[in-house]
């Protein structure tokens, strides 16, 4: 009898999946870009996205630990040719169809990757923080972004241009299998999110999302508000109500007024669907 043989689809087709068989059921409201915007950062201020941008900075790099993968000299040259800036919260960084003019490499900021449905709808796919980088299409030679790229947490990042990024690539061996080990972790994460989606209660999907977030904030503490958690998981408002209320009476975390603290950060992960640590395996697995 022969094996069978398990594939990963490729990027696009994930995509497809996620839309097709995940996001349609779970969306049933719809929220526009600069309501959402308002919605998740508790404030009315930004009516346009040129009001929100990047600062170039002048501290130290800090780690990214897929640049910490590489060879001493080698990462020394890559971080030498990278711009450190200070990610703005909120900052739309791409929009899907649209050329990638730079990579990201996050140190103390982080990325939300969401797929957008229509004008209205949108769905939160994939979170980047200091694991991990913006741009990893770029590693097929795909110039064109799939998603939207959000800034959910602000902080350091180290930013190169698309043309210097594929020059390192083609001339540097290890960058490229960090970054394709990486690629695959990615399509199986984006898979995970679509059985995620569709299968698991919400309560299990917040508590995978707040330990997502946790990982990613170096904190116990972040700002974020019930709207925009709807937002993010793809339900209606007041189901992510009944969800956090729930985790609020087991002590797991506190909420108010925007605010979630981590409580108990073991009984979050026991809240939380086998997702979440399917996704630790994946990463620790290939780039461990």
């Amino acid at each position: 009898m022969c094996a069978s043989v398990q594939t990963v689809p490729d990027f696009q087709t994930i995509v497809s999946y996620i839309h097709q068989w995940a996001i349609k059921p779970a969306l049933s409201y719809q929220l526009s870009i600069l309501h959402f915007r308002n919605a998740m950062f508790g404030f009315a201020g930004l009516t346009d996205t040129r009001e929100v941008h990047m600062t170039v900075i002048n501290s130290t790099p800090g780690a990214n630990r897929l640049l910490t993968i590489l060879p001493h000299k080698d990462r020394q040259l890559f971080v030498a040719a990278c711009t450190p800036v200070e990610l703005v919260l909120g900052e739309i960084l791409a929009e899907p169809g649209e050329h990638t003019p730079h990579v990201y490499f996050p140190m103390t900021s982080f990325i939300s990757l969401v797929i957008p449905i229509d004008s209205h709808s949108s769905l939160e796919v994939g979170l980047i923080g200091d694991e991990g980088m913006l741009g990893t299409s770029l590693i097929l030679g795909v110039e064109v972004s799939p998603l939207r790229a959000l800034v959910q947490g602000a902080g350091s990042a180290l930013r190169m241009d698309t043309a210097v990024f594929m020059l390192e690539l083609e001339h540097n061996p290890d960058l490229q299998r960090v970054l394709k080990l990486y690629h695959y972790v990615v399509m199986c994460q984006l898979a995970q999110t679509a059985a995620c989606t569709h299968f698991h209660v919400v309560e299990a999907r917040l508590a995978r999302w707040l330990l997502m977030t946790h990982d990613r904030a170096h904190s116990d503490t972040f700002h974020i508000t019930h709207e925009f958690l709807a937002y993010m998981l793809g339900v209606r408002r007041v189901g992510v109500t009944r969800a956090a209320t729930s985790l609020q009476n087991q002590k797991i975390i506190h909420y108010r007024r925007g605010e979630i603290t981590v409580l108990d950060r073991s009984a979050l992960e026991a809240a939380s669907c086998d997702c979440y640590a399917a996704d630790i395996v994946s990463y620790e697995r290939m780039l461990g």
